[in-house]
């Protein structure tokens, strides 16, 4: 199948919530230029609004409007696709005027009204998984988008709630997904490392220095793509600092973690099938 999804291994990157465009922009070149150099497909992603966080205080982003304007220059700037969070129906048709994917979030993931419209775009889309949702649950997500009318559908781990304020990623579930699923799989290493609510003022806390372990283990484990969040400054980004990865760092990472994919392929350590 030729789509967004299909490029292994993939990398969907960008800000939490979309920042001024000086700094959306030197994200996306840098993302670009990354593409080029390692041959590892880029989508920018960016949220115009983060509806979701622990506390009314929390920063939530530029709004539909503006958030779409400038997602729009990011691809004119850069020729990278995009893709962001819908929150509402209501939203999703604006949306995919101007991106080239529409992003379920995970607390969003079992909406069948807001999955079946994302589907009658016939956009790509991308579902997070719950927090408390197994693996195998992630096909009723996935089958209420294809009979919207989408059949370009990913799903992104994001680890599962372990206890109060903490996650842990059962590598397994991504064999599981696809297994059920039949979609495109995905492994998000920022916000799996995420502390929700142990930030300051409620917001997310994060453990930063853990990324790289739990990413390389989903490039061993056989994950088709990775999702990261990336900022050139991250305890100044707007949302979800502690867990945002250093943006002069991302390509040594990404090196590392392109290399342990190719391995797992080149040995035999991926058994399970790619759609």
């Amino acid at each position: 199948m030729n789509g967004l999804w299909s490029p292994r291994p993939l990398l969907i990157a960008g800000p939490c919530v979309l920042e001024r465009d000086e700094v959306n922009l030197a994200i996306a070149s840098s993302l670009a230029a990354l593409s080029a150099r390692l041959g590892v497909s880029v989508v920018f992603k960016g949220s115009f609004d983060k509806a979701n966080r622990s506390t009314a205080q929390a920063p939530r982003g530029p709004g539909i409007e503006r958030g779409l304007s400038a997602l729009q220059r990011v691809r004119e700037a850069t020729g990278l696709p995009v893709v962001t969070d819908v929150h509402d129906v209501s939203q999703v048709d604006a949306a995919a005027a101007v991106v080239d994917a529409i992003q379920i979030p995970a607390f969003l993931c079992r909406q069948t009204d807001l999955l079946e419209a994302a589907g009658r775009t016939r956009k790509p889309v991308n579902i997070k998984k719950g927090q408390w949702m197994a693996p195998e649950d992630m096909r009723g997500a996935v089958e209420k988008v294809r009979r919207g009318g989408s059949d370009e559908v990913a799903v992104t781990e994001r680890g599962s709630f372990f206890g109060y304020g903490e996650l842990v990623v059962d590598m397994r579930g991504l064999g599981r997904m696809k297994t059920v699923a039949g979609a495109t799989v995905l492994f998000d290493a920022t916000h799996a490392v995420q502390r929700p609510g142990r930030g300051p003022d409620g917001s997310s806390g994060g453990t930063r220095a853990d990324v790289p372990a739990l990413l390389l283990a989903a490039a061993a484990a056989g994950a088709d793509g990775f999702f990261l969040e990336t900022h050139p400054e991250p305890m100044t980004a707007s949302s979800d600092a502690a867990s945002m990865w250093p943006l002069n760092e991302l390509e040594s990472l990404m090196e590392r973690t392109l290399a342990v994919w190719h391995a797992a392929r080149e040995t035999g350590a991926v058994r399970w099938s790619t759609p």
